[in-house]
């Protein structure tokens, strides 16, 4: 019989069922599911067949097993089902357990700073603007602020900049004198009008950092940034969205220049909305998003060695279906090995 073990914190149920769900789950059904945990009083220690949802469709005791599957890889439950000092952490806050464990880990790549910002970004709606009529302004706007190595700190550029520009309508912090539709009322807000950026969701994302912030301060994870002037700095940031998104990668196929899932080798294509100018051997994405095909969304670059280095455990070859990537993995682990000798 397998059990499921809680914690007194609701969040990290929530990621155990919401994780699990692929885009294809309606929202008001995760929604639903959200309100039901979070306000469920649940034993600490119950029978994986005897978790009760009240819904039409239940997530099956398989989808369960995923996202305990997936909270191990993370580092946030050991081998035998309990919970670990960083997924208590992690269970602290209100996000995907990737966005959680990116913020845990952050410090040791001292990007904790940034990473908030990121994780507030990725926790709003999309907020570039690009209406029908003004496609070609809006796309100028937004390249203004792409970043080479991707989507996550083209975010981030947009967020400093918005920040830049809010504080110096204020002296240097909040987000203040706003029109409610986000227009022409103040001179924050005719940035973001003339930029083509959603003003209510970039004033969300302040809000949502706020509060990480705090859940930051308060749980003692030190927020600390790299010299901007560092070669290192970007570097630093993507290393810590890949220790939180390392399930999340698709590889670049020599033969045919297609990108394939890692583990499940399904074929997918870059966003039409992507910063990155060209194709990188290795990929990290946010969304897995099927249209007329299987689109990857929020991209960035990340290397291959940072995969072997990061999470050794997800990408064990004895367990790794056979392909390019594989081969590519294979050749990462014998470079290390090689230069620990």
């Amino acid at each position: 019989m397998c059990l499921l073990s809680f914690s007194s914190s609701p969040f990290l149920f929530h990621f155990l069922v919401f994780s699990s769900f692929d885009v294809f789950t309606p929202s008001f059904y995760i929604s639903s599911l959200l309100i039901h945990i979070l306000t469920s009083s649940f034993p600490s220690l119950i029978p994986l067949q005897q978790v009760h949802f009240d819904f039409m469709d239940p997530p099956a005791p398989e989808t369960l097993m995923r996202a305990l599957e997936l909270l191990n890889y993370l580092g946030a439950l050991d081998d035998e089902g309990e919970l670990t000092q960083v997924g208590s952490l992690m269970a602290e806050f209100p996000l995907d357990p990737q966005l959680s464990k990116m913020i845990v880990a952050s410090p040791q790549f001292k990007c904790s700073n940034e990473a908030v910002s990121i994780a507030a970004m990725l926790s709003i709606p999309n907020v570039f603007v690009r209406p029908r009529e003004a496609a070609r302004a809006a796309d100028e706007a937004k390249a203004k602020f792409a970043h080479i190595d991707g989507d996550h700190l083209t975010l981030l550029n947009v967020y400093h900049a918005y920040k830049q520009h809010s504080g110096n309508d204020n002296g240097g912090g909040g987000y203040t004198g706003m029109d409610e539709d986000g227009g022409k009322g103040s001179s924050v807000g005719d940035w973001c009008f003339q930029n083509y950026l959603n003003s209510r969701a970039l004033k969300s994302a302040d809000n949502v950092r706020r509060q990480l912030v705090g859940l930051c301060n308060r749980m003692g994870i030190e927020l600390v940034s790299t010299d901007f002037k560092s070669k290192e700095y970007y570097t630093n940031i993507r290393k810590a969205i890949t220790s939180g998104y390392f399930m999340q990668v698709a590889h670049l196929s020599a033969r045919d220049k297609k990108y394939l899932t890692a583990k499940d080798h399904e074929a997918v294509f870059l966003h039409p909305s992507t910063s990155l100018n060209d194709k990188p051997e290795w990929v990290l994405y946010h969304e897995f998003v099927l249209t007329s095909r299987n689109y990857i969304r929020t991209v960035t670059d990340i290397r291959g060695e940072w995969l072997v280095d990061l999470a050794p455990h997800y990408f064990d070859l004895e367990n790794f279906p056979a392909g390019e990537a594989k081969r590519s993995l294979e050749r990462l682990y014998v470079k290390r090995e090689g230069g620990r000798r």
